[in-house]
């Protein structure tokens, strides 16, 4: 395992001259707050390797030697958007092999069945929801992590041949190059809006207002003692006391420390006392006026879509999902779709 600047500097000796390697990633999300990268597992056609984030090992430097390779994995887009958080992470070319798999018309994409597939090798699930953070890992983990970029490489050169045989490369690249854009510039979500958990819709306006100030303080605690927010507690509580405490009805809560719990019942209490203008608003966007001609139009789209997609021998999704159907047929810009997709279903450029 790479531990330090001298093991990176090993891999960079023996890594420099070859084009592609295979990545994966291990982090810790279910156990803390702050998600951690903690693992890296790396595959070259001779060897595997595993590299410790969570060690002193500059992850600037590891980007650096990837410049000029094609890296290959297997479902990219988590593994991307987790190392762009941790750096400028821009390999010349990325190779995802499940996206391959897709628009093989492979029946099952995920890793295990496809190696069970083309290697006839049984993959190990046993250390799937391991805690990754701990240290030393174990052999099984250890054996778990290394499994996962072992094939990578001559799957990618299987799925690419198929690719090429069947004219679909350029559909990888392009779905590949929007997932790396998606991955770099990532969609953040409104601040004012980030706790409206499911179920909340249904409550009324002082009721929000409470499960706000819960949901606000539940995530604060949450980063100070950096665990999941479900540790602090879950979001069928919030829901329970806010409706409870409105109505002046008795509740329970989680155990908590002593200075959790003061902290707690100053949040309530401030919530309860709020004025009526500083209540949540649920802004109700009119509904458009229905239009005749949409389901007709739906319809033949659909039509289209699932024809071609049996006689190309692919998920009628991958053609095209029913959202992106859905926005054409209702006449709205949508960037929903690939140029390779409007191609095949015969749809004007944007």
């Amino acid at each position: 395992m790479i531990t330090d600047i001298a093991g990176l500097h090993r891999f960079f000796d023996v890594s420099r001259d070859i084009p592609r390697i295979a990545l994966d990633t291990e982090a810790d999300s279910l156990h803390c707050y702050f998600e951690k990268l903690c693992l890296i597992q790396i595959a070259t056609p001779d060897y595997s390797e595993l590299l410790d984030p969570l060690a002193d090992v500059p992850l600037t430097l590891f980007f650096q030697s990837l410049e000029g390779k094609e890296v290959v994995f297997h479902g990219a887009d988590y593994d991307l958007r987790l190392l762009n958080r941790h750096g400028d992470f821009r390999p010349a070319k990325i190779f995802d092999t499940m996206l391959a798999a897709r628009l093989a018309g492979e029946g099952q994409v995920g890793l295990a069945a496809l190696v069970k597939k083309y290697f006839g090798v049984e993959l190990s699930k046993a250390s799937q929801k391991a805690n990754w953070a701990l240290r030393p890992l174990s052999q099984q983990m250890i054996t778990y992590a290394l499994s996962d970029v072992h094939f990578l490489l001559e799957l990618s050169d299987r799925l690419k041949e198929n690719l090429e045989r069947d004219g679909r490369m350029e559909w990888l690249e392009e779905w590949i190059e929007r997932m790396v854009f998606s991955a770099r510039n990532p969609k953040e979500k409104d601040p004012e809006q980030r706790w409206r958990i499911t179920g909340s819709s249904k409550l009324s306006p002082r009721e929000q207002a409470v499960l706000r100030a819960i949901w606000l303080w539940r995530d604060e605690e949450s980063q100070k003692w950096d665990r999941p927010p479900f540790y602090v507690m879950g979001n069928s509580d919030i829901i329970r006391i806010a409706e409870c405490s409105v109505a002046a009805k008795p509740f329970s809560t989680p155990r908590f420390p002593k200075a959790r719990r003061e902290s707690f019942e100053a949040a309530l209490e401030a919530a309860l006392a709020l004025p009526e203008a500083e209540w949540p608003v649920t802004e109700r966007k009119p509904r458009p006026k229905p239009d005749p001609h949409f389901s007709s139009r739906f319809d033949r789209l659909k039509n289209r879509r699932d024809a071609l997609a049996q006689k190309l021998g692919l998920e009628a999704s991958i053609l095209a999902p029913k959202a992106a159907l859905e926005a054409i047929a209702a006449d709205e810009k949508s960037d929903a779709l690939m140029r390779w997709q409007r191609d095949l279903l015969s749809l004007p450029p944007l």
